[in-house]
Formats: C-alpha cells, sequence, structure tokens
C-alpha cells in the first residue's frame, strides 16, 4: 500500500534544516566523550578498555540500526522519523547527564547511538528527495558540513566543557539544541518520500543486525584485545558470514529490506568505496591527533581542543564550497584532487616530531581537512545520481552503512598501529612522548595507503550513467543467485 503523504518542498533548505540540526548532535555526541575519557576513567574507577565502551557501544548501536533505515524511510514519514530520534536524544542525553554509575552511562549513549542510526541515511535520502539533481551538489555540501564539521569541532567544545563546568554537560548542553532542532523541524519539515509499507522480513532483520554489529564491534574492539584475541576475529568472521547470508537472501526477496542491487551501478559503487576509504582516513587522523598533541607533546585537554579548532572551521567552510562546485564542475575531477590533497597531508604529518612547532601540525591539520570534503561530497553526489529516484533510500543507507564501516576500520587501525609503534619503540629505549610519536606514524601510514587507494579508484570514476538502466542489475543478481 503506498500512502500520499509526501510533499514537494518550495523551500527545500527548511526543509533539510531540522534533520540536519539533528544530524549536527548526533555526530558531535559520537565523537564528544574521545577527549574526556581520562576524567570519566577517573570518577569511575575503570580502565581504558572498558571506558572505550563509551565509543564501541554508540557506534555498534548506529552500526546495527543503519542498514534498517530504508526499511523505516517506507514505514514512516520523515517527520515521525525525525521526531522520533529527537526524543532519542533526549533522553539518552538526561540519562547519561544523570548517570550515577558507568553501566547507565553506558545505557545513555546507547540511546544516542540509535537516534543517530536513523538519522544519518535519513539527512541523506531527505536530501537527494527534496533536491532536484542539478542542485543535489549543494545538498550534499550541506550535509557533509554536518557529517564532517562536527566531530571535527567537538574535540574543542568538549574539551572546554569537561575543563570548565564536568563533563556532564557535555549531555546537558545537547538538550537546547534538540529544542531548536524540535522546533524548525515542526515548522519547516515535510514528508518528501513515499510511505509503501513494504513486507518487513524478520529474517532479514536479524542477519543485517547481528552481522554489521559483530563486524563493526570487531572493528572497533581490534585496538583493545588484539587481532588474535578468540573474541576479536571470532566476531568478524561471524558478522561477515551473516552479512554474506544477508546479501543472499536480499537479492531473492521481491521487497527487500535493504536493494543491494544499488551496487551494481558502477559509479555508485566505486563511490561507495571512496567513501568507505576517505571516512576511514578521516576517522584515522581524528584518532591520532589528539594522541600526539595529549601524549606525545603533553598539550593540555582544552589547548589541543583549542589546536584543532581551525581545520574544523575549514572543513565545514570547504564541505559548502565543494558541494556548490559539484553542480557545475566535473566532480570526478574535484574528488581526484581531494584524495591527492588528503594524502600529502597525512605524508606531511610524519615530519613532526617531539620538537616541531605546534603550527605545523595545525597547517598539515587544516590542509588535510581540504582535502578530506573535497574527496567526500562530489563523489557522494556522484554517486547518488547514479540511481534511479526508487533507489534513493537504499543508496543513502549504504553509503551511510559504509561511511560507518570505514570509521570503525580507522579507528581500528589507527589504535592498533599506535600501540604497535609505541610497543617497537618503548622496546628500543624512547621515552614515553618519543615512543607515541613514533606510534602515531605508524598510524599515519595507513592514512596515506587510504590516501593513495583513493585516488587509483577515483580514476574508475566516470561521466553519469543512465539512472533506469536495467541491465547490469539483473545480471549482478543472476550472478550472486
Amino acid at each position: 500500500m503506498t500512502t500520499s503523504s509526501t510533499q514537494t518542498p518550495t523551500r527545500p533548505f527548511l526543509v533539510l534544516l531540522g534533520p540536519l540540526l539533528a544530524g549536527f548532535i548526533g555526530l558531535f555526541s559520537e565523537a564528544a566523550l574521545n577527549i574526556a575519557l581520562p576524567d570519566l576513567m577517573h570518577v569511575f574507577a575503570i580502565s581504558t578498555t572498558t571506558a572505550q565502551w563509551l565509543t564501541t557501544g554508540y557506534l555498534l548501536m548506529v552500526g546495527m540500526l543503519l542498514p534498517l533505515s530504508s526499511l523505516l524511510v517506507r514505514w514512516f514519514t520523515t517527520r515521525q522519523l525525525v521526531f522520533t530520534a529527537l526524543a532519542f536524544f533526549a533522553v539518552g542525553a538526561t540519562v547519561s547527564a544523570l548517570a550515577p554509575g558507568f553501566g547507565m552511562l553506558v545505557a545513555g549513549r546507547l540511546i544516542q547511538g540509535a537516534a543517530t542510526g536513523i538519522l544519518i541515511p535519513l539527512i541523506v535520502s531527505t536530501a537527494v528527495a527534496a533536491y532536484p539533481p542539478e542542485r543535489r551538489g549543494s545538498a550534499m555540501g550541506l550535509v557533509g558540513l554536518v557529517l564532517m564539521f562536527a566531530p571535527a569541532i567537538s574535540p574543542t567544545v568538549s574539551g572546554l566543557v569537561v575543563q570548565t563546568i564536568g563533563w556532564q554537560w557535555i549531555f546537558w548542553l545537547m538538550l537546547p539544541l534538540v529544542a531548536l532542532s524540535l522546533g524548525v523541524s515542526t515548522t519547516f519539515l515535510r514528508n518528501v518520500q513515499p510511505i509503501t509499507r513494504p513486507h518487513i522480513d524478520a529474517a532479514s532483520i536479524g542477519l543485517s543486525t547481528i552481522g554489521l554489529g559483530l563486524f563493526v564491534f570487531a572493528m572497533s574492539s581490534a585496538g583493545s584485545f588484539g587481532i588474535t584475541n578468540p573474541l576479536g576475529w571470532g566476531s568478524f568472521v561471524v558478522g561477515i558470514v551473516a552479512l554474506a547470508v544477508f546479501v543472499h537472501r536480499q537479492l531473492h526477496l521481491p521487497q527487500p529490506i535493504l536493494d543491494v542491487r544499488v551496487f551494481a551501478r558502477r559509479n555508485f559503487a566505486v563511490a561507495s568505496a571512496l567513501i568507505l576509504a576517505n571516512n576511514a582516513l578521516l576517522m584515522c587522523a581524528i584518532f591520532l591527533i589528539p594522541m600526539y598533541l595529549e601524549q606525545g607533546r603533553s598539550v593540555a585537554v582544552f589547548t589541543a581542543g583549542l589546536i584543532m579548532l581551525p581545520a574544523g572551521v575549514v572543513n565545514g567552510l570547504v564541505s559548502v564550497w565543494a558541494g556548490r562546485a559539484t553542480d557545475t564542475h566535473r566532480p570526478w575531477v574535484i574528488a581526484r584532487a581531494g584524495f591527492a590533497i588528503a594524502t600529502v597531508a597525512a605524508a606531511a604529518f610524519l615530519l613532526l616530531g617531539t620538537d616541531s612547532p605546534l603550527w605545523m601540525l595545525v597547517a598539515f591539520h587544516c590542509l588535510l581537512m581540504v582535502g578530506v570534503p573535497l574527496a567526500m561530497t562530489p563523489t557522494q553526489t556522484h554517486g547518488l545520481n547514479a540511481l534511479p529516484d526508487r533507489l534513493g533510500a537504499d543508496g543513502s543507507t549504504a553509503i551511510s552503512t559504509l561511511q560507518q564501516v570505514g570509521g570503525a576500520l580507522g579507528t581500528a587501525f589507527a589504535a592498533g598501529l599506535l600501540s604497535a609503534g609505541r610497543g617497537a619503540a618503548t622496546r628500543a629505549g624512547a621515552s614515553s612522548s618519543a615512543a607515541t610519536i613514533a606510534g602515531v606514524h605508524e598510524g599515519l601510514v595507513f592514512s596515506i595507503v587510504l590516501g593513495l587507494v583513493g585516488l587509483v579508484l577515483g580514476l574508475a570514476l566516470r561521466r553519469g550513467e543512465q539512472a533506469d538502466e536495467p541491465v547490469v542489475e539483473r545480471e549482478l543478481a543472476a550472478a550472486l543467485a
């Protein structure tokens, strides 16, 4: 059954504004506690491994809900989903702020992660539905501003809050933003996607939840447990098997919860791989830079946040510009330039040592935050434009899921390489700060590799495909049958 609950927006920016504010809260929250972990370890008397569950649990919840988002947008209106996510944010923030113990704090984070899992793909699919193809570059620029600017400025804001008024206020200060998003969404948000209420396949939901949840868990916990730990690699194997069965099942269902045939479109498939690599590169750097500052250079938490702030501003400005440029220039050219700049920036970080002037780090970080959005925004737009409208929600879900996977991969490899490099340097007689910087350099090599992979894959992007051509979809289904 299809309802007539959609409206063609005359002011698409206002329609998108409420979800964008909500998404900003989600992405800010995702990275907000990283800089507060030392304080929380002291408050709750927990180890580093235990404290990391505040981030891992959040990522797990987001990862488990992302594949279901294309089903949710076909069962519930845009307004219903946004309002539900905002309610989750408010409840999760309140539970976290009032948490008397670590367990309740984790519970609050899980609730917030559920909100983010609902919102992130919804933002992308709403932008695709609200904007015509010739203006989607600008729309993706706004989306990129949220997806990358929020975690970029989160260390600065969170560091100031923790140092001045306490970690609980990280959560209390989210409530005014929730109220603002609620007001804007109530006034301007319209239902822009059709409600078809497809059949709900419980087995598919179980497979996607188990598969992606275990995969993200395995990646996120690799730095804590190590890659040889049975819990880690066992979760990885089970997750991969469950995902393989999920994909096979989607190809044989008359109404799949996620139409994996979107990957039959060459440009979309290439764009998806580029987005995964780009987000892995970004999260790898976001993890390592604070380690360099706080443990390698003994910089205070708030000062470290301030040092990272200029790059966050650059990120936001370039995201908007890249979106507008995508509407008028060849997106694949912009994306290739972005990966080239990001690769050079990652390599430049290797020049930083124990006595390097901090302005060098600021400059290299800003350069990185020029390259990352230049690679991200046009790639995402070009990939989604390769899909017909009926696959827009599935494409948005796939891209959002791969972004999460990329973030987990980047963080996991950064943590693992940092630990290995630091351990090797310590055994060789290096000081604690020098050993940390050696470990950071090891992790940055992974960022360089990701940038080079992006450069090579970027060559496979080409001019737009016919969005209504079904041949490759049938070929993919036949090949995987």
